[in-house]
């Protein structure tokens, strides 16, 4: 009997779209109020996923998406930080 693991779906903030969990990046803001890039996805903290995509980083920005989601300031280093993190991964793919 072969049973199928379960892929854990999240939601991406800016997009509303349903994916892999693997496909998102987990924005977490601890309970110190810092907010960090969560690459493992266990840092413990209020956290927000969001596509891997240079749109989905642009649309988050523009809308204070993740702001509102984490209920803390996101600065733009965060967002320079996710950029990079995409465009490192589309030269490794």
């Amino acid at each position: 009997m072969n049973s199928r693991k379960k892929v854990p779906m999240r939601k991406c903030v800016a997009t509303g779209e349903m994916r892999p969990k693997k496909e998102l990046v987990r924005i977490v803001r601890s309970k110190e109020g810092e907010i960090s890039i969560d690459l493992t996805g266990k840092k413990s903290g209020r956290g927000a996923y969001l596509s891997k995509t240079r749109e989905a980083v642009e649309t988050a920005k523009k809308r204070n998406i993740l702001s509102k989601h984490l209920e803390s300031q996101v600065d733009d280093s965060i967002y320079d930080e996710l950029n990079e993190l995409i465009e490192k991964e589309s030269r490794l793919s």
